[in-house]
């Protein structure tokens, strides 16, 4: 029964993270318009489905752990390749196989399209940064009044 719920778990985390990916690529775009009131309502969606995975994921663990438990394994050592070595029926076995290789599909195109958001925030923070830097004063304009000269000597003043 524990191969069922960790079969279940791993199919809603593939849902989830197909929609956190969705949601990934739109705050891609909203990046490059530059949209923040678009970005802080796609990081609250997002901050939902990361609550909504930690509660899957957990859950996943559990149903590993007791069906570790169940086959006389390790329950901290217990892993998806482990389940798919001690287990007999191909049908339960080939499901669980194609679910674990989607969602490690799903978290590397996840991770790459963070990545580029990442790079894009970044780009945006450093033109910010730049324009401020433009506009804002020197030291040198804070300055009043005439500037102070130092031995500044005329060629005619000094000694032939």
């Amino acid at each position: 029964m524990a191969i069922e719920h960790v079969i279940d778990s791993l199919k809603q985390l593939q849902q989830l993270h197909q929609n956190l990916l969705a949601i990934s690529k739109d705050k891609t775009d909203v990046l490059k318009k530059g949209d923040i009131d678009g970005l802080q309502a796609l990081l609250k969606q997002e901050r939902k489905y990361v609550k909504a995975i930690n509660q899957v994921e957990q859950a996943r663990i559990d149903a590993t752990k007791d069906w570790a438990k169940a086959q006389g394994l390790d329950p901290e050592e217990a892993t998806a390749t482990d389940m798919l070595k001690h287990m007999q029926d191909t049908e339960t076995k080939n499901t669980l196989e194609e679910l674990t290789t989607a969602l490690a599909n799903h978290l590397l195109e996840l991770k790459q399209q963070e990545a580029l958001n990442q790079q894009l925030t970044q780009q945006s923070l450093q033109f910010v940064q730049l324009s401020l830097d433009m506009i804002s004063p020197t030291i040198e304009n804070f300055n009043y009044g005439k500037q102070q000269q130092t031995n500044k000597r005329s060629v005619f003043d000094s000694k032939a």
